[in-house]
């Protein structure tokens, strides 16, 4: 019973469950990837370097009938031969770089969505340690110092440029109105 319930305590807490969330996201974003360099990227990139299917990029290493030339890695294969298949290895590089890439792009908006907290520590003028705005001496060097205080949140880059934008989009309206009004 005692197993049970550090089982169900393990359940409970919030990283088995954000764990499973992220593996979970994680699959089927490797399938929307994988289809996007499968069925978008790769057909203009195989267009533009003569209409070479990629994932046919082979060389035959051993076996098979001797001298026999084949066309693709499944004739290859069902005769027997060992193939290198470097196509298949280029497409999965270029998958992983896509990949990449995107998880940078999402964690770089949520990064600009976040509001930054204040800024709450300071640099001690005597000894440069890092210390709290609040301090009112320095844990690292015993220096009396001025407290000082702690600012309001910094608003995210993401609510600034949704502001400059709406800003922006009633400025184009109120000048439209005004030409509608002259004609």
């Amino acid at each position: 019973m005692k197993i049970l319930s550090e089982f169900k305590s393990f359940i409970n807490k919030g990283s088995a469950i954000d764990m499973a969330v992220g593996i979970i996201v994680g699959s089927v974003m490797t399938s929307v990837v994988n289809s996007l360099v499968k069925d978008v990227i790769m057909p203009p990139v195989g267009m533009m370097v003569g209409g070479i299917d990629f994932s046919q990029w082979f060389y035959v290493i051993g076996g098979g009938e001797a001298g026999a030339h084949y066309n693709t890695m499944a004739e290859a294969t069902a005769a027997g031969a060992t193939t290198l298949n470097l196509g298949t290895f280029l497409n999965t590089v270029i998958s992983f770089l896509i990949t990449m890439f995107a998880v940078f792009i999402i964690v770089k908006v949520a990064n600009s969505a976040r509001a930054k907290g204040p800024v709450t520590t300071r640099a001690c003028p005597y000894c440069q340690q890092s210390i709290s705005k609040l301090a009112t001496k320095c844990p690292y060097c015993c220096s009396a110092v001025k407290a000082e205080e702690i600012g309001p949140a910094e608003e995210a880059e993401l609510a600034k440029g949704l502001k400059s934008l709406k800003e922006k989009v009633g400025n184009v309206a109120k000048t439209a109105k005004k030409v509608a009004k002259i004609k």
